[in-house]
């Protein structure tokens, strides 16, 4: 399990943009991650989507999905952050959304690694709440040596 603190060793993003609160398994010999995030009403998005009925941007729970990926990259390669390389998110392939993801819903980020190929890596990931699934996406990481 990685806390927060743990979870910024490998992760370049801060608040607000951080979006995995814990790292609740990992699974390098299967390749696969799994995380929370837990979704708060007080988060700042949710003052202009909408503020009658708050929804979680789709393009942030794909993101978290990306965070969720890139700290699964980093832990298979055995590197951090401070080895002067970072993970972009170079794209999505595949996305699908089946639900609404509102305040007090936790989501659960699941990523399997699929392939890399010099420095391309890509990642099959879910995001689901209370057991159902909310959203889907072929995720790609680009590593970059800084």
């Amino acid at each position: 399990m990685m806390r927060v603190e743990e979870i910024k060793e490998f992760l370049p993003q801060r608040y607000p943009f951080l979006l995995v609160d814990r790292v609740v398994d990992l699974d390098l010999d299967a390749k696969t991650i799994k995380c929370y995030k837990n979704v708060s009403v007080n988060e700042d998005f949710f003052n202009g989507h909408f503020p009658q009925h708050p929804i979680m941007p789709g393009v942030l729970i794909v993101e978290a999905m990306a965070q969720a990926a890139g700290i699964l990259g980093f832990k298979m390669s055995g590197k951090q952050r401070e080895d002067n390389h970072v993970y972009y998110f170079a794209g999505a392939d595949k996305v699908r959304f089946k639900q609404p993801v509102v305040p007090g819903d936790q989501l659960v980020l699941n990523a399997t690694y699929k392939t890399e190929k010099r420095g391309i890596w890509k990642f099959y990931c879910e995001a689901v709440v209370d057991g159902k699934m909310v959203s889907s996406a072929e995720i790609t990481c680009a590593k970059k040596e800084l």
